[in-house]
């Protein structure tokens, strides 16, 4: 099966390389040159234009958003390159109503489509480990089902009809988002006790308080290291396709309306391209609290 990643950012990379570690023909395609020479490296074979792709049986999308999906898709050649009932898998983060037009779109052009957004991280997905919450035709996850297994730990088979994916994509990053906040905040308040942040790390981790964000963002916060595995606007983008879609349907979502206030004013204020977790820097800023790392 040749296949297509188009996206090599922190999953979409984990992904590829995942592939190419199964066997298969894997190509990759990202606007960054860095990225298209780090996948060189590990076996791949990247390319600067769609146009260059031939033949291509499954394309896995990891864009940053619905906007750049549907470019790849509908404004590019992409589509003519692929083999006829050519598996189009997609891995962005999806209000559910635009995962359904999108897919309506991609099966009237003659091929076939999984909603299959994803979790878990770039150390998992770099290990083949990332969760896929998966909606699509019985026939396509059949024949979806090496990729799947080169890519994931978890995949979690939500229905046959797009959009059950993103919604269940929803709930998880709205968890996310309000706890990478709540442990910023939290975070934030032992360091105005003037605590080890370490220890707190420690200590929290083993305890009720803890959450699977808290354990792995707060020792960002404790190192001072906002190098980004996940930005600050992946969340002003995720929770506010979360609070869209609540509102839309009369579902109070104060939390998450709280924490997009958080990312937004971090975005605002240049914070957009760092680590999630650097939301922190908004609330020390506001409490007079230094923290690793900081210059004040």
């Amino acid at each position: 099966m040749q296949t297509l990643v188009i996206g090599l950012g922190s999953m979409g990379f984990g992904a590829a390389v995942s592939c190419v570690r199964a066997g298969f023909q894997t190509i990759g395609f990202d606007i960054n040159p860095d990225a298209l020479d780090r996948f060189q490296a590990e076996g791949g074979h990247p390319v600067q234009s769609l146009d260059a792709c031939t033949g291509i049986d499954c394309v896995l999308i990891f864009v940053v958003n619905a906007a750049q999906a549907e470019s790849v898709l509908f404004e590019s050649n992409l589509l003519s390159k692929l083999n006829p009932d050519a598996l189009v898998i997609n891995c962005v983060t999806l209000a559910p109503s635009k995962a359904i037009e999108i897919a309506k779109n991609v099966k009237g052009n003659g091929f076939r489509y999984i909603d299959a957004p994803v979790s878990g991280g770039a150390a998992k997905a770099l290990e083949g480990r990332m969760s896929i919450m998966a909606s699509g035709a019985p026939d396509a996850m059949r024949d979806a089902k090496p990729v799947f297994d080169a890519i994931s730990e978890h995949v979690f088979e939500l229905g046959d009809d797009p959009g059950y994916g993103s919604r269940m994509k929803l709930v998880n990053q709205l968890l996310a988002g309000v706890h990478i906040a709540a442990a910023a905040e939290a975070m934030n308040l032992a360091a105005s006790l003037d605590m080890d942040l370490h220890q707190v790390i420690d200590v929290i981790s083993k305890c009720a308080g803890s959450s699977w964000m808290f354990e792995n963002r707060a020792p960002h916060i404790a190192d001072g290291d906002y190098t980004p595995l996940s930005s600050v606007n992946i969340f002003v983008k995720d929770l506010g396709i979360v609070t869209d879609e609540a509102s839309g349907n009369q579902v109070a979502t104060p939390l998450s309306e709280a924490a997009l206030s958080l990312y937004q004013k971090a975005s605002e204020l240049g914070l957009g391209s760092e680590d999630d977790s650097a939301v922190v820097k908004i609330l020390a800023q506001q409490s007079k609290v230094t923290l690793p790392g900081s210059n004040t």
